[in-house]
């Protein structure tokens, strides 16, 4: 019964978190091409980041706990797609001013980097419980 309440709970911080990474991109693309203020940047931007943040430790802790929707068999392949979500990130923010076409660089770097702060948090505690699991048979 507590497992299936914190599978749900880690299914909808997941989802919720994958839809406004993707919404926040989509609109942080808006302002990089219309020269305002990144959104990202902004105080509400900052408030957003702490959301998407929150979301991903909420993954996190819950997928550490093994009860959530990263189970220990996907762990080794959530790992590795979110450290290359983590470094393609900063890699498309750096070119999102000359890739060409409009919008286009905008979209990468904005999508990019909201989800690389949604999943930034729970990569990280993977990556520890993972290293645990190796270090304590030593």
């Amino acid at each position: 019964m507590v497992k299936d309440m914190y599978t749900k709970i880690g299914s909808w911080s997941f989802l919720i978190g994958i839809l406004i990474a993707l919404l926040v991109g989509f609109y942080t693309a808006y302002t990089i091409e219309s020269g305002e203020a990144m959104f990202l940047g902004t105080d509400t931007g900052g408030w957003v980041v702490w959301l998407l943040a929150a979301l991903g430790g909420i993954v996190g802790i819950i997928s550490v706990l093994g009860k959530g929707t990263i189970t220990a068999k996907e762990g080794p392949g959530f790992l590795i797609a979110g450290i290359a979500l983590l470094v393609m990130a900063p890699a498309f923010w750096g070119m999102s001013t000359w890739i060409t076409g409009p919008w286009i660089g905008g979209l990468l770097a904005g999508i990019s980097m909201s989800l690389a702060i949604f999943v930034a948090p729970a990569v990280g505690l993977l990556s520890i419980k993972a290293i645990w699991e190796i270090g304590k048979d030593v």
